[in-house]
């Protein structure tokens, strides 16, 4: 954190110590939109998100609201969880059909669904982790200021 009390990496929040004031407003919303980031509680008020934590309180602005537009939030604000939800999507789909020998000549003799739901299901959800987690780093590495090299 510098001395502006700003993060320098990833977004811009502002960190109110617990003793210096007790935050949440009255017209804050307490919500479970969110990563809870380790948060005991999150609340919002418009674009804007306070974390609670034992210590401290986080407060961020969204540029959009979730509750009134989910969609725009996760494409503006959380761009990661659509890309590990489609990524995750995809890999299930492939691996189900791969499994059950679609588009091919493949006959693993399963016979049932049981199999390829479950390497589906593990596809899926390896896949949307590792690409989740992938495109949250990408995105913390764009946002974190760059330092002047002198050249």
């Amino acid at each position: 954190m510098n001395d502006a009390g700003w993060q320098e990496e990833g977004e811009k929040e502002i960190h109110v110590p617990k003793e210096v004031r007790e935050f949440v407003p009255d017209w804050a919303e307490e919500t479970v939109l969110g990563e809870p980031q380790g948060s005991r509680r999150q609340y919002r008020y418009g674009n804007l998100h306070i974390r609670e934590y034992d210590d401290c309180y986080t407060v961020h602005t969204d540029r959009v609201d979730p509750r009134r537009d989910p969609l725009g939030h996760l494409i503006l604000d959380a761009p990661e969880v659509l890309i590990g939800a489609g990524c995750g999507l995809a890999a299930g789909a492939l691996a189900y059909a791969a499994s059950r020998g679609v588009g091919g000549n493949s006959n693993n003799g399963s016979g049932g669904t049981g199999r390829p739901l479950l390497i589906a299901a593990a596809a899926a959800a390896a896949s949307g982790c590792a690409s989740y987690a992938a495109a949250k780093e990408i995105r913390r590495r764009l946002r974190r200021p760059r330092r002047d090299t002198g050249v």
